[in-house]
This record gives C-alpha cells, sequence and structure tokens, in this order.
C-alpha cells in the first residue's frame, strides 16, 4: 500500500460520510442509543476488517458513543484500504 498524498485524502473524504482528517488519520464518531447498539457495531466492524486484514482504532466512550480511526501502520499515513474500510463502515450504519 502506498500513502497517499493530502490532496488525495481530503477529495476522497468529500465521498465519505462525516469523516474527518487529522494527523495523517482519518477518523468518524457516531452515537448510539445505548451500550449494546455501540458494541454490536464494534463487533460487525471488525468482521469486515478481519476480511480485509486492515484493522481499525475503535474505542466505545462514554457508554454510546464509538470512535474510529483508520490509517495503515506500516505507511504511518492513509491509504486506499483506510478509504475502503471507511466505506465500509458507512454502509454498516
Amino acid at each position: 500500500m502506498t500513502a497517499l498524498t493530502e490532496e488525495e485524502i481530503r477529495g476522497k473524504i468529500l465521498k465519505l460520510n462525516d469523516w474527518n482528517y487529522q494527523d495523517k488519520k482519518i477518523f468518524k464518531d457516531h452515537k448510539f442509543k445505548n451500550f449494546t447498539e455501540a458494541l454490536c457495531f464494534t463487533v460487525k466492524i471488525g468482521i469486515e476488517a478481519e476480511k480485509m486484514n486492515h484493522h481499525p482504532d475503535i474505542l466505545i466512550y462514554s457508554w454510546n458513543k464509538v470512535k474510529i480511526t483508520l490509517y495503515t501502520h506500516t505507511e504511518n499515513s492513509v491509504t486506499d484500504n483506510d478509504f475502503k474500510l471507511a466505506a465500509i463502515i458507512d454502509k454498516l450504519l
């Protein structure tokens, strides 16, 4: 995987729903009705991430909020794989 340029990242992020870019990472926060929904969502992400062998950082905070952070660890930046997984995550919502 090759790291994307800042320009490429800023162009691709516009095609996603409510994702942000900062410090060579893309991220999204989502609020659920309850803890169970937040936890189920993270499990669904985990299943998709395993299929891709591309694993996000996932944080459940408070009791109903999830923050997903994507970047390619080996590149220490964002790659096309991050955008592919972000699009899958958007569909899970």
